[in-house]
């Protein structure tokens, strides 16, 4: 049994407006084993797109290996644009060494309203996958539930949207709670293709512009967001 921790600590500022939430970074990077275009930094997989997408939108000329200068350009760019990132799976177990969300069990998640409470300024929360089983909103959900709180919809389309209340202080009238926006991206991984051919926006674009492919759909619904 392989005990799965995550190796980055939540990367969240005082003025954060926003925040990354996925589940956790390929085993690789909690033994040290990157690869050469890898970066040591939260989404740092070459082969999750996340990095590449921003990059597309923002034109940053990203380096993608395992220098300083690589994490320090990520940083910059959050801190510039006010996004923190603390993904919910703080360990887990597998019975194989993989990067599969289904492949974890016994797992211990952080306790991201305690973060909320911390950074008053976070009013949306994108999540980097949606409602499937042992994905970051699923996660969410449940984590939601031991704080005796729910998401409602918003926008029920692709990227999902929600919302839910939070108070700073239970005795606060209602009309003077904090609202929280969730945000469900198509996850950035490059296991989310099969999916994303199957939305209808996306079949409706593809057949307008057969060169239009899956990198393409995820870079135009992150710049929204991003």
């Amino acid at each position: 049994m392989f005990l799965h921790k995550h190796p980055y600590k939540p990367f969240i500022k005082k003025d954060s407006t926003k925040l990354i939430v996925g589940t956790l970074p390929p085993p690789r990077f909690s033994t040290g084993d990157l690869l050469e275009k890898d970066v040591d930094f939260c989404y740092g997989s070459y082969y999750n797109s996340l990095w590449l997408f921003i990059d597309k939108i923002h034109n940053l000329g990203l380096h993608y290996d395992n220098s300083s200068e690589a994490i320090e350009e990520r940083k910059v760019f959050l801190i510039k644009h006010k996004i923190g990132i603390c993904d919910i799976v703080e360990s887990a177990e597998r019975g194989t060494i993989g990067a599969s969300d289904l492949g974890m069990t016994n797992i211990k998640l952080r306790d991201i309203i305690g973060y909320l409470k911390q950074y008053p300024n976070i009013d949306t929360i994108l999540f980097i996958g949606g409602n499937s089983k042992n994905g970051p909103e699923y996660f969410f959900r449940r984590h939601l539930k031991t704080y005796n709180l729910k998401l409602d919809v918003v926008e029920n389309e692709v990227p999902r949207i929600h919302k839910f209340v939070m108070p700073s202080n239970a005795q606060e009238a209602i009309d003077s709670r904090r609202i929280v926006k969730t945000v469900s991206l198509t996850s950035s991984s490059g296991a989310a293709n099969i999916s994303i051919s199957r939305i209808p926006l996306y079949k409706q674009l593809k057949a307008k512009n057969p060169d239009f492919n899956t990198f393409d759909f995820r870079v135009m619904q992150y710049s929204e967001f991003f």
